[in-house]
């Protein structure tokens, strides 16, 4: 059994936001919530989120989380900052009872494996540590604290970076900031911590003195304990976690055209004999079938896409697509858009909230907002459904079979029945029954030999 507790009190200064460093999304999730993501191999017991600067916006952004990853979130409040030694000592009394282990995680630390961390529990257990404290070897360690150890491993001494002195600044075994302690242990000790520092701070480091055996554990990958403190480091996570996840779907089948113009959030699911044109971007709880082209220069976002879909130039959000549909170029999908089998979205068309039948087509140059069209619909070029009174969106029905001309306005709310022609150039304003022609348009007027008057014509 091991509990987590994971330290978020910071504000994160350096990121020059009124946000809280640890909410600022990376691939689809915040920075905290792709640590939340690196414990589903390890089953914590307990969850203690350590919180600080607006807390309450922390709290709120991942209570749902917590319960999408079955985690059972406790939070602690540190309403001062003083030093990572601090922050630990205030679930002093959410653990008075705990006899097990409690692993240790930095908010601002998103790129830790599930591996890693496994990695690091099985050392602690298997030689029986009191403490077991995750290092790496960095080819440049200027700002990380520096960790000491023997020929075993065994660690003697951690000096954080601003008090090292020269000759020690020299050593390129860092602390990484994640640690698994034998809790009876640690809450013994933790009431002795100073802050005899530069800073003033109670460092978590300084229980090293009093623990024994204290171990470190190097990561394979540098790269998984690199943190977060401003735009540039969060630039450096992002592209760090692009590489893994467009990795990972190419080795599971998927072609990605060009890799470096294409940005896939970690979320986002993706069947084999996908191919992902350059500059597509797949966005959100995206799911993307078999047989699928996406791109080039498409958004998908939030959007499940059905099997031999392509999608070119285009933007869907918030919708759904059907099999063997094509959309563009240039269509815009959003408000939940619902889009048949065989359909056709063509050029410049926008649908809003509209669910389109199986073998619909909506070529060019249209907008269907808070539409219901049946099956086999051809909806004509310009044609668009007046949804806004100016006051709330009404519906527009379409049977099956129907057909709409060219530049038809149809001003909702409306039903047409099945197997309905609509004129080329009509305004529709009320409903029709099935099988049917409707006109609603002037009819057009022929004035032999007129011509403006010269006074008209201007010089």
């Amino acid at each position: 059994m091991v509990a987590v507790a994971i330290l978020a009190a910071g504000r994160g200064t350096r990121m020059k936001s009124s946000l809280p460093k640890v909410l600022h999304p990376l691939g689809g999730r915040s920075i905290v919530e792709q640590v939340l993501q690196s414990l589903h191999k390890i089953s914590p017991t307990r969850c203690l989120m350590i919180v600080g600067y607006q807390a309450e916006q922390v709290k709120a952004s991942l209570t749902e989380v917590a319960s999408d990853l079955t985690i059972s979130l406790e939070f602690v409040e540190q309403t001062e900052q003083l030093g990572t030694g601090h922050a630990i000592q205030q679930v002093i009394p959410y653990l008075e009872n705990f006899t097990d282990d409690l692993l240790v995680l930095n908010g601002d630390v998103p790129l830790l494996r599930p591996e890693t961390l496994q990695n690091l529990l099985q050392t602690h257990k298997e030689r029986q540590n009191a403490a077991t404290i995750l290092t790496a070897q960095l080819p440049n360690p200027q700002g990380y604290g520096r960790v000491f150890c023997d020929e075993h491993n065994i660690v003697q001494q951690i000096v954080e970076d601003r008090d090292c002195s020269t000759a020690q600044k020299q050593n390129c075994r860092i602390n990484a900031g994640v640690y698994c302690f034998r809790w009876s242990d640690l809450a013994e000790v933790l009431p002795r911590l100073q802050p005899n520092n530069n800073q003033k701070e109670y460092y978590l480091t300084d229980t090293v003195s009093f623990l024994e055996p204290v171990m470190a554990v190097d990561v394979e990958d540098y790269q998984e304990i690199l943190g977060i403190n401003d735009r540039q480091q969060l630039a450096t996570a992002y592209s760090i976690l692009q590489a893994r996840v467009k990795s990972q779907w190419m080795a599971a089948g998927v072609t990605l055209i060009d890799p470096a113009s294409i940005t896939i959030d970690d979320t986002v699911q993706i069947d084999p004999d996908v191919i992902i044109e350059p500059q597509t971007h797949l966005r959100g709880q995206t799911v993307i079938q078999s047989g699928c082209r996406i791109g080039p220069g498409s958004l998908v976002e939030n959007s499940r896409i059905a099997e031999n879909v392509s999608v070119l130039y285009s933007v869907v959000t918030d919708s759904s697509v059907a099999a063997n549909t094509r959309i563009g170029p240039y269509a815009h999908l959003r408000g939940h858009a619902v889009v048949g089998a065989g359909c056709k979205i063509g050029n410049f068309v926008e649908l809003k909230n509209s669910q389109l039948g199986d073998r619909t087509n909506v070529a060019h140059l249209s907008y269907l907002g808070d539409a219901t069209l049946g099956t086999q619909v051809n909806v004509g070029a310009g044609t668009i459904t007046a949804n806004y009174d100016g006051v709330q969106k009404h519906p527009t029905k379409i049977g099956d079979r129907s057909k709409t001309g060219a530049n038809s306005v149809l001003v909702a709310p409306l039903t047409i029945g099945n197997d309905v022609n609509i004129a080329a150039g009509s305004a529709v304003t009320e409903d029709a029954p099935d099988d049917c022609l409707v006109i609603g348009r002037a009819r057009q007027v022929i004035k032999p030999g007129w011509r403006l008057k010269s006074k008209d014509r201007g010089s």
